[in-house]
């Protein structure tokens, strides 16, 4: 590999956001390895992306082709070191915690080629202080994705203080060839749009709290009122509460008051209330992930 040529992907992490990297990692004809230490969530990671593909297809946005040819690259991995042994580029996408991510660099640096380029898929940590673990800073940087991947169109590209101009250029192109713009951002905690995200999912959960208005009508509020895509609760139950408590405990550490979680979100963390994901948040899902309307 040269720094202009990748071909090999390694995801770290089959849920969510993993799974989505690899799927838009394959449909845009890189070589995927994904891996999870857990082998069902790997399964249903594959599933997951087999949906995707044939509801693109259903909608005319995929050709039956190329989904098929995307699956053919998509390989599973349960072991670490397997996926990464080949990889020009590996980019981790694993629970917001920075231990796991630096224990996971630690030993991804020692079974990935000494060429590799290396990313975090953070939505606020530090990717200075994860390039710490690998000792190829240059070669490190932030792919911020945004759920679901395969939708949503924005990468954030975010610059450590070590990383180089030229492992920018090359993320900055994979991230076009997955059909994402890219913006680059100079590390700061929260990016650009985790700060302002935090702040609007915070205030939206102080005023439920306050009863100014149900769940619902502020939701209502904001997608016709300011034309957001997803209200806040809407938005916090397709992230999840505990992604989104733990990214504000962070700012609140780095940034300060403004940013301290909101007693409401907490509580429905302590809930189990975890969002979508496990078929309660603000609001309930069934099986399938469909909201469950109640009746007034």
């Amino acid at each position: 590999m040269t720094m202009t040529n990748v071909e090999t992907i390694a995801v770290l992490g089959g849920g969510t956001m993993g799974r989505g990297i690899a799927h838009v990692s394959a449909i845009a004809g890189y070589r995927t390895r994904l891996t999870d230490v857990r082998g069902e969530v790997l399964e249903a990671a594959r599933k997951s992306i087999e949906k995707n593909l044939d509801k693109g297809i259903a909608l005319g946005k995929v050709e039956p082709d190329d989904a098929e040819a995307a699956l053919e690259r998509l390989s599973l991995h349960p072991e670490l070191e397997e996926a990464v042994a080949d990889a020009d580029l590996v980019i981790e996408a694993v629970p917001e915690e920075i231990e796991l991510k630096l224990e996971l660099f630690a030993r991804v640096e020692t079974a990935a080629p000494p060429q590799a380029l290396f990313a975090t898929n953070t939505s606020a940590l530090s990717v200075t202080e994860i390039a710490a673990a690998t000792g190829r800073a240059e070669r490190f940087a932030g792919m911020h994705f945004f759920n679901p991947v395969h939708i949503m169109k924005l990468v954030e590209l975010v610059k450590g203080l070590e990383t180089s101009e030229e492992t920018l250029r090359v993320l900055a192109t994979v991230a076009g060839a997955m059909g994402k713009k890219v913006v680059t951002v100079n590390e700061s905690p929260g990016f650009v749009t985790s700060r302002v995200n935090a702040l609007i999912g915070n205030e939206a959960f102080r005023m439920l709290q306050e009863g100014v208005a149900s769940a619902e009508d502020i939701d209502t509020a904001l997608k016709l009122g300011l034309n957001h895509p997803m209200g806040p609760f809407e938005m916090v139950d397709l992230v999840g509460l505990d992604v989104r408590l733990s990214i504000l405990q962070y700012l609140h550490e780095t940034l300060g008051e403004a940013y301290r979680p909101n007693q409401l979100l907490v509580q429905h963390v302590r809930a189990g209330r975890l969002g979508k994901k496990v078929g309660r948040g603000i609001y309930e899902y069934d099986a399938d992930g469909r909201r469950v309307l109640k009746t007034p």
